[in-house]
């Protein structure tokens, strides 16, 4: 983590996926509802390219597209020594522009950047987002139909290589002038430790690591990890990101029961996203008040632990639960504008 940690004071910018058609309108809309961290929206449902891991594999070596399930799979066509030769000659020369993400899988992230450079924001921030290497590779079959989790070879190439492409990314971001912020997403490690996630403890935080280290190493990027469930706490604190976001909604509960871990995070400079704004859980019933007080029992929760408010506010912000792009998009308005309501009351008190 940094040694001088932002002061954020309940800022709030969104996940990434979206229900949204329209490129540029959606790009406008994000940067007039949370103008101080806008993040490029993920449109889900204009493409398959944009689902949360085809988006990320352009430049990955072995990769193949299935367009009918929006899934991908490794080729049996394509030589595994060729391709991973190619891929590391690539890698190792820090060839970042072989690893770019093009227009046809990225339109958001392109139109938001040319509408900030148009000066159409004044932004604080500015947020990216990338599959996290566990959910990625827990999505992919290898040719005896195992996930690549389980075939070191592939899974070593696949991490390294959404390293590079969210470096990519973060000095596509960085052209802004803004700071920049990029989420690992996380969402397989909801349920984490269940019959139903038989991923190592290790194998998770090493493959977090080797993401989070590459972008330290070769760039100023604050580093997040989301993940929309209940999960290990700690594990993703150990992984060492600057910012934990998580589905404060649902699971504020849950996430409390890591006191001496978060005080450790939030005392040597982590931040808390909290995903105050629910989704798949929205109603349209909800108010910005009682989310506040919802907030609220939480945030008072950690001033027992000795956190003085100051503090915990500047290491706070404010985001969905989880991606809006199951939401309808009426409903995935009324979630952004909630999210706005709700940052600037919180950042207009100094005392909860």
């Amino acid at each position: 983590m940094r040694d001088r940690a932002p002061d954020f004071n309940f800022l709030a910018t969104g996940i990434g996926s979206v229900p949204f058609q329209e490129i540029e309108a959606t790009c406008r809309e994000i940067l007039k509802t949370i103008p101080s961290i806008p993040f490029w929206p993920q449109l889900v449902k204009r493409s398959y390219l944009e689902d949360m891991s085809i988006q990320y594999s352009e430049g990955l070596p072995l990769l193949e597209i299935n367009e009918e399930k929006r899934s991908l799979f490794i080729s049996g066509e394509k030589s595994a020594e060729s391709e991973l030769v190619t891929f590391y000659d690539h890698f190792l020369s820090q060839d970042i522009d072989c690893f770019a993400m093009s227009k046809a899988c990225a339109p958001g992230l392109y139109a938001l950047l040319e509408l900030v450079d148009q000066g159409q924001d004044a932004a604080c921030y500015i947020k990216g987002q990338t599959t996290g290497p566990i959910t990625f590779a827990s999505s992919i079959t290898d040719l005896s139909g195992k996930s690549v989790l389980y075939n070191p070879e592939i899974l070593e190439a696949l991490v390294n290589g959404l390293a590079i492409k969210a470096l990519w990314q973060v000095r596509k971001l960085k052209k802004s002038g803004e700071k920049t912020i990029i989420f690992i997403d996380e969402p397989s490690l909801s349920g984490f430790g269940s019959a139903f996630s038989p991923v190592e403890r290790h194998v998770v935080i090493d493959n977090l690591r080797t993401v989070i280290n590459y972008l330290r190493e070769h760039s100023d990027t604050l580093i997040g990890i989301h993940c929309c469930g209940n999960t290990d706490w700690s594990m993703i604190i150990e992984a060492g990101p600057d910012i934990i976001n998580f589905d404060a909604f649902g699971y504020m509960d849950y996430f409390l029961l890591y006191p001496d871990e978060i005080v450790q995070f939030l005392k040597g400079g982590g931040t808390v996203a909290w995903g105050m704004v629910p989704t798949s859980d929205f109603t349209g019933r909800e108010s910005a008040e009682d989310l506040f007080a919802k907030l609220n029992k939480g945030l008072n929760r950690v001033y027992e632990w000795g956190i003085e408010p100051q503090l915990l506010a500047q290491r706070s912000i404010l985001t969905p639960s989880c991606g809006m792009g199951t939401m309808t998009p009426e409903a995935a308005r009324k979630c952004l504008e909630m999210l706005s309501q709700l940052s600037q009351k919180c950042s207009a008190l100094s005392v909860f």
